[in-house]
């Protein structure tokens, strides 16, 4: 059998698709040692940011706006409210909704993980330009 070599444009290196995985991939890590004195796995941090942005929200539109179906927001808000940080509760208006609220503990972590952004900027030895360059370029793919 001959092997066959791929040509430098097919590359794995050469792929945008292998590039942002690895970036994702190292970004998540890179938040572990800032979100476990939290508790937080990263998806929970994410879920807390929006959080103590806004609340109550609904679970749907948490979800949707942190681009997670059902089946992974639900399991993900069902921890954290066992975990204390969160209350689940029926919209009173409308019993089909489900609304997500911050518990004092969850309330209490937010210096914690309102850090955490600039904890990973530093990390990343990156500035504010060049973050918000990245965030615009990754958002273009994104909606293409």
């Amino acid at each position: 059998m001959t092997a066959r070599r791929a040509t430098s444009r097919h590359d794995v290196n050469k792929q945008l698709s292998f590039a942002l995985y690895g970036a994702a991939n190292r970004l998540v890590r890179m938040h572990k040692p800032f979100l476990a004195p939290l508790g937080l796995t990263f998806p929970q941090y994410l879920v807390m940011l929006e959080l103590l942005g806004e609340a109550p929200r609904p679970v749907g539109e948490l979800g949707a706006k942190l681009g997670m179906d059902t089946g992974t927001i639900t399991p993900l808000v069902k921890r954290l409210e066992l975990s204390g940080l969160i209350t689940r509760r029926r919209d009173p208006s409308d019993e089909r909704r489900v609304l997500v609220d911050l518990t004092p503990a969850g309330e209490a972590l937010r210096d914690g993980v309102w850090a955490v952004p600039d904890q990973i900027k530093t990390a990343c030895q990156i500035s504010d330009d060049k973050a918000r360059e990245l965030r615009e370029a990754l958002d273009d793919v994104g909606r293409a």
